[in-house]
This record gives structure tokens, sequence and C-alpha cells, in this order.
């Protein structure tokens, strides 16, 4: 494999940026940002065209960085070879996934799973349990055009997972899930946090206090804050009329961060 970092540097992680830049014809979605994420479960916030799709779209290798240096899983994915070893293990829920509407459940996770190379006498079983994960076991066999739009988030999180991925990427997976299933899908991201890197990308606060041990705020294709959840609710102080207890607080966080990065003051620490 190319040596993609300097050999000095002895900062290690599933997933690492330098410099990357992302460009949208003359936009800039992503400017020269640096990036470690380790195994857990972390947050990208930030409004809607601060360059989190975009950050997602590289780490997915569904597009590659306009400049800047990307290392996933220890794999230079600029390279064929790397690219091909990294999808074999990352899952990747885009904000609208593309599916067979005539497949069924079962249909559909078990070709994303012949997509992912997982061994062909394992696929039942992966294909089953990934389906129960979600909560679909019982509609496993019906086809996915007859889904509603929350049973078919769930469907392309189940495909996200039948593999057991080492890096998980998900873009808006919340979106379409009721209350219940929110909490449900909270819980899992927390159990593959435990030995996977998850990283989630998301508008919703609640979704990052329940889930998430770290949070990166992007703005303008900027970092703006990266730390854990705990230090961004505490940049929240105490409870006002906008809000109480601790999703008030990280919103109020989530407001001094961007607004001190706006000031100038650079990235909050």
């Amino acid at each position: 494999m190319k040596f993609l970092f300097s050999r000095t540097d002895t900062t290690t992680g599933s997933v690492r940026t330098a410099g990357l830049t992302v460009r949208h014809r003359r936009t800039i979605a992503l400017d020269a940002v640096d990036l470690v994420f380790n195994p857990g479960v972390h947050g990208l916030v930030g409004p809607n065209g601060a360059g989190k799709t975009s950050l997602i779209r590289v780490l997915a290798t569904v597009v590659p960085p306009a400049a800047g240096r990307v290392e996933l899983l220890g794999h230079d994915v600029s390279t064929h070879q790397g690219r091909t070893e990294v999808r074999r293990r990352l899952g990747y829920l885009p904000q609208e996934f593309g599916y067979y509407p005539g497949f069924t459940v079962r249909e559909f996770v078990s070709y994303v799973a012949w997509l992912k190379e997982v061994p062909a006498h394992t696929v039942p079983g992966a294909v089953a349990a990934a389906v129960a994960r979600v909560g679909l076991t019982h509609r496993i066999d019906a086809k996915v055009k007859t889904l509603s739009g929350g049973m078919l988030r769930r469907v392309g999180i189940a495909q996200a997972l039948v593999n057991e991925p080492e890096l998980l990427l998900l873009d808006e997976p919340t979106a379409g899930l009721d209350p219940e299933q929110r909490v449900e899908f909270r819980a899992l991201l927390r159990e593959v946090g435990t030995d996977a890197t998850v990283i989630v990308s998301t508008h919703l606060v609640e979704d990052v206090v329940a889930a998430c041990s770290e949070v990166t705020l992007i703005e303008t294709g900027r970092i703006a804050y990266r730390g854990t959840t705990a230090s961004l609710t505490e940049l929240g102080g105490s409870a006002d009329d906008t809000g109480s207890g601790t999703t008030g607080a990280i919103e109020r966080g989530y407001a001094a961060a961007m607004l001190a990065h706006r000031g100038g003051a650079g990235a909050a620490r």
C-alpha cells in the first residue's frame, strides 16, 4: 500500500483525512479538512449545505476528493485496490438509496451481501440477522415496493449492516422513523459502535445526545467544533427559555460553537 501519512505521525484511526477538499463545480463543499475517527459512534452535525453529505460520500468511496488524502481502515482509497478492500468492509446508507422495487426484502439485502462479497454460505444467516436487527423479520419476504417510508429506511439500515462493517456511514438515517423506532435505532448504533467506527450525519441533536460519544460540527465546508457530546453540552451552560434538560443544553452548545466559529475564533475545542 502506498504510504499515506508521514511516518512521524503517530495518530491512528479507522478514518483519517488530511487536507480533504471537495468541489462541486465552482463551489467548495469541503475546505482542507483534517479528521481522525476511531471506533465508536460519531455525530456529524451542521446546517444544510455545510458539507456533511459531501464528507460521507467521500468516505463511502462514492466520489473522489478534489485534493487531499484519505485513509480508511488502513487503506489508501486513491488506489483501486484500496477502494476495493474498503468497500468489502464498510456499510453505507445515503439519504436516498437505490433499490429494486420488485425485490423482496430478503432478495435485496442478499444482493447487497453479494456485492460486499460476503461468503455465499453465510449470506442467508447474515441477511436474516441484519433484517432482524431493524425489526423487519415479519416483512422479510415482502416486496420492497409495498413497504412504508419508515420500513424502507429500515431496509436501508439492514443492507448497510449485512456485512458486519468495520466502518458504518449513515446519512440522515432516522428520517421517516417513528419515535419508538428511533429509540431502538440509537441502541443499535451504540451496539455496533462498540467495535466499529460509526459516523452519523444528522440534524437531530437528540440523536446525537442519545447515541454519539463524539460530535463534529461542520459549517461552510470547515470544521467548527470537535469534541465529546458532554463537552458540547457543557458549552450550553444552564437551562433558559430556549430549552431544558440535556437536549436543550446541547442545542445551546451547538449554537455557541457555531457563533464562536463564525466570529473568527476558529474551531471551538
